[in-house]
């Protein structure tokens, strides 16, 4: 089964362009390998880090969002941690936080916005009224008046 992933890591503020683009085109390749799938790459450019890490105090971050089994994920961070250019790395799921935030946005969807639940009643017999109005207002046709 195919999850989702987000993969932030961060690259030593002296690597090139050069090294980058081939760094990520062989995780690319690895993780095509291991069935899985680069939904995109998202370079955020270079920052400062918020604190020292292995003896610098910026990155280059880049945010991978890919899809694919957990043991492609294994190899992919196993990759990331023997990489020179890589100074830190996280993985996190998101396919379960999607589903959740799907499933919320159903919830809000299916409510009046607005409205309570006393609200949503209110409206429903008010309309009721002016539709039993609207049809009481309406003149019956009267039979002429014999004579």
């Amino acid at each position: 089964m195919d999850r989702k992933y987000e993969v932030m890591f961060i690259l030593r503020p002296d690597t090139t362009d050069e090294d980058v683009d081939r760094l990520l085109k062989t995780l690319e390749e690895n993780m095509t390998a291991e069935g899985g799938k680069v939904t995109s790459f998202e370079r955020m450019g270079k920052r400062r880090l918020a604190y020292t890490v292995a003896k610098f105090q910026e990155g280059i971050y880049i945010l991978a969002l890919v899809e694919g089994p957990g043991s492609m994920v294994k190899e992919l961070e196993r990759r990331l941690r023997v990489q020179e250019l890589v100074i830190k790395f996280i993985t996190v799921r998101t396919d379960e936080e999607e589903k959740r935030l799907a499933k919320i946005k159903k919830l809000r969807d299916s409510k009046v916005r607005g409205r309570g639940t006393q609200g949503q009643a209110a409206a429903a017999q008010a309309a009721e009224a002016a539709s039993s109005e609207a049809a009481a207002a309406t003149p019956a046709e009267v039979p002429p008046a014999a004579g």
